[in-house]
């Protein structure tokens, strides 16, 4: 298999299929598409459409099956090794699972607007208005729920590591990234996420990367140096 992505430093979506295959053991070949000077690009525009008709990042390829969008990759991957537990196997932890997975698939804009995934930067706390602020309040109540409810067993939200915690890993980046203050039971979490072998795999990569996204250096000056960079609209946020 064939797992299409983008820039590991800023890409949210791509992080989440790379992170579930990673620690599921799922083998595969990474393939990294730089983004061009614009989304227009006409040479990125080929280069991705030969992956996925979407034209964004990230997409998997199975033979002669193409597959689209984070969370259908992740169900792909679910119905295609039945003998990985991708979802929780017990049927109350699954269908909360599942449920989360898909309002963090569509929600939370505030969050994504005024923090995006930047993990090669380290924000000071600050108050960042309400709306982030009611975000940040559900993702935390989501969390401690979880753990509640089924976390016996492991560190993760639903024990062991599932596609949930795939789901959520950009937005334990963005808490550390910008110092978002949590409770002793999130912070636990977002610790669990960063030391996972996939996940400190992710960020080496991140770390080695040389493009800049103006858009998304927010809180801080602009680097300005020889680097290309990038627009964010051209990622599947």
């Amino acid at each position: 298999m064939k797992l299409i992505i983008a820039n590991k430093n800023y890409s949210s979506w791509s992080l989440r299929p790379w992170l579930l295959m990673t620690e599921f053991g799922v083998p595969f070949e990474e393939v990294l598409i730089p983004f061009g000077p614009s989304f227009d690009d006409p040479e990125w525009k080929r280069a991705i459409s030969a992956f996925t008709p979407a034209g964004k990042v990230p997409a998997l390829v199975d033979g002669e099956i193409q597959v689209w969008d984070s969370l259908a990759i992740m169900e792909y991957l679910a119905d295609r090794f039945p003998d990985r537990a991708i979802w929780p196997r017990e049927g109350a932890a699954r269908a909360m699972a599942r449920s989360i997975a898909a309002e963090m698939h569509a929600g939370f804009g505030a969050l994504r607007g005024a923090c995006p995934m930047n993990i090669a930067r380290v924000h000071p706390e600050r108050d960042r208005g309400p709306k982030v602020a009611a975000d940040v309040a559900r993702i935390a109540q989501i969390w401690r729920e979880a753990r509640s409810r089924f976390g016996q067993g492991g560190p993760f939200l639903f024990g062991a590591f599932s596609a949930a915690d795939a789901m959520y890993a950009p937005v334990v980046a963005r808490f550390a990234g910008y110092s978002v203050p949590l409770d002793a039971v999130c912070a636990a979490y977002v610790a669990a996420v960063k030391d996972t072998a996939g996940f400190r795999s992710w960020r080496m990569g991140a770390l080695a990367e040389p493009w800049i996204i103006p858009e998304d250096e927010a809180d801080e000056p602009v680097l300005t140096d020889h680097r290309p960079h990038l627009s964010k609209s051209q990622a599947d946020r």
